[in-house]
């Protein structure tokens, strides 16, 4: 029997491509070992998670990543399945990867039409219609990859006051400003430019939040930059590789998780199929690339700390699992210790 305050694991996959919709599985504490209690395909292609809290308990929020683009939100109070909270609402965008939660905001990030959307939170954790959309404006070098705006990530800095958008079309982040209302979307107030090419698809605060990590999809790098949350300003610094010397395989970066002691961060490395570990300096400026292992399966599309902090999840789209790994308190290394089949699954989140 699942209990109400166990801790458990909500894990998206695409529908289309054979996955069963949101699957929850029971974590144990001990070992990190996921167990699956349930599975709901209500949402279509729910490919990113995230979890709030209202004043009915937690909630989990999906979006759809569908051409039609959607939000929906489940109760994740009880001991049986995600309970949708009514329809999916629309983001009045394409193809959303990615959202996150601002005070009284759901955020989209969308990558088929290249913009963020504004979704505002209602009573018991319900969305409703999209309050505004911030269209991004650009493109990068790469012929295929890069012709227009594909917005992948949106995700507020710990002060609250700022959202930055990663954009892998125009090879660039940008800071906008919340509207303390919540009433419209995000206010551009600066935009930072990477190395052309780069293709950045994500981004992780560390945890003394002034410095932040951006990683490279179509550059298989990690850059990392001075955040100046007065001014709203990001700066890079330098670079580093997310894969070894001499790699011939064409690889494809998509996740980062960083420690929670700010002492190490991990990025996952589609195609070459690693996680790589990287060490980062006193204060959080520099990343040292010290080795990679294996990511357990194919096409490791997420990351996400468990909630000791001690294990490091990856979802394996194309291989159809979650693998765990124990991580070394010294070094950082992650070493594999079990999985649990989910067919194309996405993303790992825990409550």
């Amino acid at each position: 029997m699942e209990h109400r305050n166990a801790v458990r694991a909500f894990i998206g996959s695409f529908t289309s491509a054979g996955g069963r919709g949101i699957v929850t599985a029971g974590v144990d504490p001990a070992t990190g070992v996921l167990t699956e209690v349930s599975a709901t395909d209500a949402v279509t292609d729910p490919s990113y998670l995230a979890i709030g809290t209202t004043d009915g308990g937690p909630v989990l929020y999906a979006v759809s990543e569908t051409e039609e683009g959607a939000v929906a939100a489940f109760d994740i109070g009880g001991e049986g399945p995600p309970r949708l909270l009514g329809a999916p609402v629309p983001v009045n965008g394409s193809g959303p990867t990615h959202l996150s939660l601002a005070p009284g905001l759901l955020l989209t990030a969308n990558y088929g039409s290249g913009s963020v959307s504004s979704v505002p939170v209602g009573p018991g954790g319900r969305p409703g219609p999209v309050l505004g959309v911030l269209r991004h404006e650009g493109r990068g070098p790469h012929p295929e990859r890069q012709g227009e705006p594909h917005a992948h990530q949106v995700l507020p800095d710990p002060s609250g006051r700022w959202v930055l958008t990663v954009d892998l079309g125009t090879d660039s982040v940008r800071v906008c400003a919340l509207d303390p209302a919540g009433g419209a979307a995000p206010a551009l107030h600066s935009e930072t430019a990477l190395a052309p090419g780069t293709g950045p698809r994500h981004l992780a605060f560390h945890p003394a939040g002034e410095h932040v990590y951006v990683l490279g999809e179509l550059r298989p790098t990690l850059t990392a930059c001075r955040w100046d949350a007065g001014r709203g300003v990001l700066e890079p610094l330098g670079e580093a590789s997310v894969l070894p010397d001499g790699h011939d395989l064409p690889s494809f970066a998509s996740a980062l998780a960083v420690s929670r002691d700010g002492r190490f961060l991990w990025a996952a490395n589609r195609g070459h199929d690693s996680i790589a570990v990287l060490r980062l300096g006193a204060g959080g400026e520099k990343a040292e690339h010290v080795t990679t292992v294996p990511c357990g399966g194919h096409w490791p599309r997420d990351l996400a700390l468990g909630p000791t902090g001690t294990r490091l999840y990856a979802a394996n789209e194309r291989s159809g699992d979650v693998t765990w790994f124990d991580i070394d308190a010294v070094t950082g290394v992650p070493q594999r210790a079990g999985s649990l089949a989910v067919p194309a699954a996405t993303c790992v989140v825990f409550a």
